[in-house]
C-alpha cells in the first residue's frame, strides 16, 4: 500500500478513536449493551459512522487512551495525518474520494475493461497470482465466486467514465482486496479513493470479516 493510503486507513482509525474519547459515555453504554465483540462493533461502527475497521479499533481501545496525556498524543497524531492528506489532495485532488463511486462488476459490461486490467497486469483475476487464463474463463469463475458470495468485484466509476477496479476475494477468513487503476487515470488519487470507499462496501458484503490489502494498490 502507497504512503497516502497507510496515512489515509490510519486517519480514519485515529479520527474514529478521537471521537469515540469525546462520545466516550455513549461508546462505553453501545459496548456494554452488545451480545458479543462482533455486535460492539457494528453498534460503535453505526454510533460514531464509522467503518468497522475503525470502530474494531475503538472496542478494543486499551483503558489507558483514555487519560488526558494519551488523548492529546492521538490528537497530535491525527493533526500530522490531516496535515500529510492536505499536500495529498494537492497533488492528488481525486483521492479524496468524493467523485469515485463502485458498482458491481458486469461481466458483459465490463469484459473489456478486465481485458485491458489482466493485459497490464498478467495474472489471474482471483489474486492467486497465477498466469491468466482465458477472459471469458476468468469472468466466468469470477461469476461463480460471486454467486457463492466467497468473492466480490466492483467498477470504479467517475461520472460516466471507467477509471478502474476492486477485487475482494474470500480466503482463510479474511477478505483480500486489491485495487487495479486503469493506466489512463493513474497519479490522480484513485487508487487511493478506491481503497476508501471499498472499506465499507466490502464490510457490507462481508460484514465483521477483517480486510487485507494484500497487493499495493495500482499508482492512483
Amino acid at each position: 500500500m502507497a504512503d497516502h493510503d497507510r496515512a489515509a486507513a490510519r486517519r480514519e482509525i485515529t479520527d474514529a478513536l478521537i471521537t469515540a474519547l469525546d462520545r466516550r459515555h455513549e461508546v462505553l453504554d453501545a459496548i456494554v449493551d452488545s451480545d458479543n465483540q462482533e455486535a460492539a462493533i457494528d453498534a460503535v461502527a453505526a454510533l460514531l459512522g464509522a467503518t468497522s475497521t475503525a470502530a474494531a479499533a475503538v472496542v478494543g481501545m486499551p483503558l489507558h487512551q483514555l487519560t488526558k496525556d494519551a488523548r492529546q498524543r492521538i490528537k497530535s497524531e491525527l493533526d500530522d495525518l490531516n496535515s500529510q492528506l492536505t499536500f495529498t489532495l494537492i497533488e492528488r485532488p481525486e483521492s479524496s474520494g468524493q467523485h469515485l463511486v463502485l458498482r458491481p462488476f458486469s461481466g458483459r459490461v465490463d469484459r473489456d475493461l478486465f481485458g485491458v486490467r489482466t493485459a497490464d497486469v498478467g495474472a489471474t483475476g482471483d489474486g492467486s497470482g497465477g498466469p491468466a487464463g482465458s477472459l471469458d474463463e476468468e469472468i466466468r469463475s469470477a461469476l461463480g465466486r460471486i454467486h457463492d458470495e466467497d468473492a466480490v468485484w466492483f467498477v470504479a466509476e467517475i461520472g460516466t467514465q471507467t477509471v478502474g477496479m476492486v477485487f475482494g476475494e474470500l480466503v482463510d477468513g479474511e477478505v483480500n482486496v486489491r485495487i487495479w487503476i486503469h493506466p489512463d487515470h493513474r497519479k490522480h488519487g484513485y487508487g487511493t479513493a478506491a481503497l476508501r470507499k471499498a472499506r465499507s462496501e466490502m464490510a457490507g458484503y462481508f460484514p465483521a470479516v477483517p480486510m487485507v490489502v494484500r497487493t499495493p494498490a495500482a499508482p492512483g
